[in-house]
């Protein structure tokens, strides 16, 4: 064994020592750096120089350690269970969201809701039969024509909605193409880094944090190759490998009265459609798509088409079997115009008692069977406040069941976060400990270079001296 031996361990050791005090320096510093994942040396022994000879070489002591690597300490499994739970949260989140914003313009059951309005109407209809008089008949159509703008304002609200919640998947689907295109730009960064011996950690951790972005957004998923990148997919197919990456397109209606699907395919191969059944993308085309396919909102505008018709048609029905007080025969109360949705057409015809049909035939001016017969509309199993009753009672069913899996896939998703981080975020007590470690390894690496240096000063300026 050389006599120099002992400088070249205790420099090893030394440098062993600094690098795991630089390597916990830069945990500490990231403690707070949302997707850091802490990272440790990996260092092993370095044997004894072999030699060969006809006779034993004495004894051989090791050659010191040395750093072999910084590993990161995350989990793919754990990470991957993040991006699968955050694809799921990101699609029931944004439907039971729509969902809620839907349900809040509904109002009901509450005296603004579009119930409570029907009821008064119905009442109205049932005063003016116990007393014809004009004030009661203004009743009547005032009641009319609020109820009229309300179902119209309700299915504008919804159209609103729809328009914004288009718009916002356009705006995604974008921030989708430039993410997808980062994440392969850090492929090749970290593949670069791998291949040439050095640290790909940090870039690992921002692509870590983009895929989760996509996870969120589009429900991507992501497996890891060979040569260190990682490779997302939409529905089975690359949007992102190796370096590079697909950019996505949405096509479709831009209006809700437009019964066609919103489409999302590559842009690269517009005639093949991209299911996206996961994230806030997914969950927004699942909410924008037609009443025909479970749209929530073509759904709710549906409805409120649907009681238009059904308040008009029924009302309509028995104000035109009556007649007036001058004996003229009695015309259609609402009026619909069939060139849009029946919500918006929705129109009050007479403007005074003497337009109202309150009699029937022959049975004299005084007769209010008309408008009695109208105001027990109400109360019928098939009229129209009982086709808006089904609906809100079927619709919040369906928007509490939304909710109910919006927040068991929120607690999915914290879960895996929580255990993801578990594993990778940064302990600021157990970095103090692995600095003083460190430290303490360092002290005692610089004190056995000490010890050599000074038996070699020993052995080099003192021996011989004897005699002189």
């Amino acid at each position: 064994m050389s006599t120099f031996a002992g400088l070249q361990v205790a420099a090893s050791g030394l440098a062993a020592a600094r690098a795991g005090m630089t390597v916990t320096g830069q945990n500490i510093a990231n403690e707070t750096t949302p997707g850091y994942t802490r990272q440790r040396i990996d260092q092993t022994s370095v044997a004894a120089p072999g030699t060969v000879a006809a006779w034993g070489s004495g004894l051989g002591v090791g050659g010191g350690v040395t750093v072999t690597g910084i590993a990161r300490l995350g989990d793919e499994v754990l990470d991957a269970r993040v991006r699968d739970a955050l694809s799921a949260s990101g699609f029931w989140s944004t439907r039971a969201a729509a969902a809620g914003s839907a349900e809040a313009v509904l109002a009901e059951p509450t005296k603004d809701g579009l119930a409570a309005n029907l009821n008064r109407f119905w009442a109205g209809w049932s005063d003016l039969a116990n007393t014809p008089e004009p004030a009661a008949a203004q009743v009547v159509l005032t009641n009319a024509t609020v109820l009229a703008a309300q179902i119209s304002s309700g299915y504008d609200s919804v159209v609103g909605q729809w328009t914004d919640l288009r718009a916002q998947i356009d705006r995604q689907v974008a921030d989708v193409n430039a993410t997808a295109a980062q994440v392969a730009t850090l492929n090749g960064q970290i593949r670069t880094a791998l291949q040439s011996g050095r640290s790909a950690n940090e870039l690992i951790d921002q692509r870590n944090t983009l895929a989760q972005q996509l996870s969120t957004v589009v429900g991507a998923t992501g497996r890891l190759e060979d040569d260190g990148t990682m490779t997302l997919r939409l529905d089975g197919n690359a949007l992102v490998a190796g370096d590079a990456s697909r950019t996505l397109a949405v096509t479709g209606p831009r209006e809700l009265t437009d019964p066609a699907r919103i489409t999302v395919s590559w842009t690269d191969r517009p005639d093949v459609a991209v299911a996206i059944t996961g994230g806030s993308v997914g969950g927004a085309l699942s909410v924008l798509a037609p009443a025909s396919e479970g749209g929530t909102l073509a759904a709710v505008a549906d409805a409120y088409n649907a009681v238009a018709t059904a308040l008009a048609a029924a009302v309509n029905d028995i104000h035109r079997s009556g007649q007036t007080a001058t004996g003229a025969a009695g015309g259609d109360f609402f009026s619909v115009d069939a060139t849009g949705p029946a919500s918006r057409g929705l129109r009050v015809v007479p403007t005074g008692l003497d337009q109202l049909a309150l009699a029937a035939p022959g049975a004299g001016a005084l007769d209010t069977s008309i408008a009695d017969r109208i105001s027990v509309l109400g109360s019928s199993s098939t009229g129209p406040s009982a086709t808006w009753s089904s609906f809100v009672t079927g619709f919040g069913v369906a928007v509490g069941g939304d909710v109910q899996r919006a927040d068991t896939a929120d607690r999915s998703a914290i879960a895996a976060i929580s255990g993801q981080q578990s594993q990778a975020s940064v302990d600021g007590d157990e970095e103090t400990i692995n600095l003083l470690k460190y430290q303490t390894a360092y002290q005692a690496a610089a004190r056995v270079l000490t010890a050599v240096d000074e038996a070699l000063d020993l052995l080099i300026n003192r021996v011989g001296l004897v005699g002189r």
